[in-house]
This record gives C-alpha cells, sequence and structure tokens, in this order.
C-alpha cells in the first residue's frame, strides 16, 4: 500500500472468531494486534471458536476468490481441505510450496 498508494490496495481481514488469539503467546498478539490495526476492513466468521469456524472461513474465502494462493506441504489438514475445495469450487490453486522446493 505505501509502495504503490495510487494502486488502491487494500488489506481485508476474514477472520475465523474474535477470540482466536486465546492461548497464542504475547509477541504473536502483538504482531497480530498490529496487522488488525493496518486492515482497512475487518470481517468475522464467528463470535467466538466454534469446532467448524476455520473451515467456515476458508470456505468462505474460496467462495469469493478467483485465485486461491496456499503453501501446500501435505495432504492432510486445513490448508489440504482448502486447497481442494477451491479445486472442486474451479478455482486456480498457485501452491508456493510447490514453486519454492
Amino acid at each position: 500500500k505505501k509502495k504503490y498508494p495510487t494502486l488502491g490496495i487494500t488489506l481485508e481481514l476474514c477472520l475465523p472468531c474474535k477470540d482466536q488469539t486465546n492461548g497464542w503467546s504475547e509477541q504473536d498478539k502483538h504482531v497480530y494486534g498490529f496487522i488488525l490495526k493496518c486492515a482497512d476492513k475487518v470481517s468475522y466468521e464467528c463470535e467466538s471458536y466454534t469446532k467448524g469456524c476455520m473451515y467456515a472461513r476458508n470456505r468462505r474465502l474460496v467462495d469469493g476468490s478467483d485465485v486461491c494462493i496456499a503453501y501446500l506441504s501435505s495432504d492432510a489438514g486445513g490448508t489440504a481441505y482448502t486447497v481442494s475445495y477451491a479445486e472442486q469450487k474451479g478455482v486456480k490453486v498457485i501452491n508456493l510450496y510447490e514453486k519454492l522446493v
């Protein structure tokens, strides 16, 4: 945003829940707080953590995207689920892990 102010770049955060930092280190919470302050728009999938809030947030991200940029190094877990969901929806996937290895 600072380097290209005329491009209208915005930072929009789509977060799983408002209390996602529970259990995080103070340093991680500090960095998270800084990123929140820099955001132009913040939305939350749920008020507080639920078993499916991460997956719901990831599906919402895919549903609103033309391209999914991921760092997928394993066939299991949340990232694998999200990449699979994107592929099923016809969203182009760019896996940075494959580009960097």
